[in-house]
């Protein structure tokens, strides 16, 4: 398990030319459960990049996958124009990431590999943006003006199993075959994340998570945590208590980041998942 960066407050966020800005809170939070003996999630935390990773794999090497991607996420902030990142480089990223993995696992016969999801700050003709993106079933969930949603779409055999109509929501939840992934980084496969623009509005509120909250905590217990009007901390503090008093069976992470405009800006307009062009990182 790898943990980068820390919890902050009042983070300012400046639009180039232009006389605005944002202001981000962000927490972070992971937990070995209540059941496993290894934590194999990894998480990053700011300020320009945000991700959780679950790793899988053979002898314990899935805490290592999920610390090569944030690794390799975080190495990007280091390049950043004028506090964003260039999204053409988050596939370079994870393709790097992926080499590592293959490398260490090379003696491992089934491989090793994690999911990741995550967020990062882009200007988009000028305008701040998340870009999310998403390979596996980790998930990134939006609460705007009141309407919650989940950004992303799990890769799994259950996900498929919804979309064709075999089987619904609530039955996919208790699915014998919910951990049966269909992407990852790492198991000697090209990465393809899928990817979003979200638009920075103030008021909006983002959580990643990876699925040891989702399979402890409904999408309703989700969203009642995400309007209860606490502080990112607070928040990231209460959906972790959550996950583990209903049983803590898997790893859980979550990151909660908050936007709000400094006081002398007025509240915009709201916020809505934008697909990219094809719904995958070129």
């Amino acid at each position: 398990m790898s943990s980068v960066g820390r919890d902050r407050s009042g983070y300012r966020l400046t639009v180039p030319g232009k006389r605005r800005g944002f202001v981000l809170d962000w927490a972070g939070r992971s937990d070995i459960g209540r059941k496993r003996a290894v934590n194999e999630d990894s998480v990053l935390v700011g300020p320009l990049v945000f991700a959780v990773a679950d790793g899988m794999g053979g002898h314990a090497a899935g805490d290592r996958a999920s610390a090569a991607v944030v690794e390799r996420l975080a190495a990007l902030a280091a390049d950043a124009d004028h506090g964003y990142l260039d999204i053409a480089r988050l596939d370079g990223a994870l393709s790097a990431a992926a080499d590592d993995i293959d490398d260490f696992a090379a003696h491992i016969p089934i491989g090793a590999g994690t999911t990741v999801t995550g967020a990062l700050l882009a200007l988009v003709e000028g305008e701040p943006n998340f870009a999310v993106f998403n390979i596996g079933d980790s998930r990134v969930y939006l609460l705007a003006d009141d309407k919650f949603s989940r950004v992303t779409r799990d890769h799994s055999v259950v996900q498929e199993m919804v979309d064709a109509g075999l089987i619904n929501e609530r039955q996919a939840e208790d699915h014998p075959d919910s951990n049966v992934i269909t992407r990852a980084v790492g198991f000697r496969e090209s990465p393809r994340p899928d990817l979003w623009m979200l638009p920075l509005r103030p008021g909006m509120r983002l959580l990643l998570c990876s699925d040891g909250l989702t399979k402890e905590v409904d999408d309703r217990g989700i969203r009642r945590h995400l309007a209860a009007g606490g502080t990112a901390a607070e928040t990231a503090d209460h959906l972790m208590d959550a996950a583990l008093a209903a049983g803590g069976r898997d790893n859980v992470t979550v990151v909660v980041i908050d936007v709000t405009a400094p006081a002398h800006q007025t509240r915009k307009g709201p916020a809505s998942p934008v697909p990219s062009s094809g719904g995958t990182a070129a």
